[in-house]
């Protein structure tokens, strides 16, 4: 009986103390970049980081929405579009210039779509590919020379790489590309203790179906329609993948790469 309530004492205490570590954990003096930071859950995490005390810089493709973002948040921002890397390269050596090195890359930049494969078009197909796999592509590769020993970088992947859904083909295999990349790099910047991993949410409150050109009267139909196949019956919020984005920057998850969070309240479960 004393053993076990010397247990339970002992797990409660190491319970109690992870937490903290992941609630006191700060970012002082730390260089954060959040590609796509000005809206939905790359504005939730430049907060969460920011708040933290890091230094957090912000990109985005429309100066007026960045700009406001940056003011609102209280961060630094420069205009870039992520499928052009010629914009990526100049964002690198502007940042290299002005702050060295990076500690924390979240590559959260990307684009949504629906179509059937039969009614794919190039152009959408271009769309989607050139923001969400070649350019999250080139932004790693052009960042990594200036990202410090012992960095982490996170993906924003999505639940639909494991799931089969009717109109997902092209963002589907787009994301399924994506955690290839995110593993291969975890492997080859291992030996400088660079982590890499992706986070994948399922459907998240950010207004990305008003985003994808849904027509408003439809969309509480669609949204009761999903919470209706999520096991915890609810919808994500940005504020939670913010914190995952957090958790897997930080020492709590310094053992940790390679690796895919999905975050969708079960509903990659079935």
């Amino acid at each position: 009986m004393v053993y076990s309530v010397i247990l339970v004492t002992k797990l409660y205490q190491c319970r109690f103390s992870f937490a903290k570590i992941i609630n006191m954990e700060n970012f002082t003096n730390k260089i954060v970049v959040v590609t796509g930071g000005t809206s939905g859950i790359g504005y939730a995490t430049a907060k969460e980081f920011s708040d933290r005390g890091a230094k957090v810089i912000i990109t985005g493709r429309r100066k007026e929405v960045l700009d406001t973002a940056a003011r609102e948040l209280g961060v630094d921002a420069y205009l870039a579009d992520q499928s052009k890397v010629a914009d990526t390269g100049q964002l690198v050596a502007t940042i290299k210039e002005k702050y060295g090195q990076v500690d924390v890359l979240f590559i959260n930049a990307g684009v949504a779509g629906v179509s059937t494969i039969a009614d794919a078009t190039e152009e959408g197909y271009d769309r989607i590919m050139d923001i969400n796999v070649r350019g999250a592509f080139f932004t790693l590769s052009r960042f990594i020379p200036i990202l410090s020993d012992g960095a982490s970088v996170v993906f924003l992947s999505s639940n639909t790489a494991s799931m089969i859904r009717a109109g997902s083909a092209v963002y589907a295999s787009g994301k399924m590309a994506l955690n290839g990349i995110m593993k291969t790099a975890a492997v080859e910047l291992a030996p400088r203790r660079i982590r890499v991993n992706a986070v994948s949410p399922g459907p998240t409150d950010t207004g990305i179906l008003s985003k994808m050109g849904l027509d408003a009267a439809s969309i509480p139909a669609i949204t009761e329609h999903l919470v209706n196949v999520i096991p915890l019956k609810t919808m994500g919020h940005a504020a939670d993948v913010a914190s995952m984005v957090v958790y897997l920057s930080s020492d709590a998850a310094k053992f940790t790469t390679g690796a895919e969070l999905v975050m969708d309240g079960g509903m990659s479960l079935g």
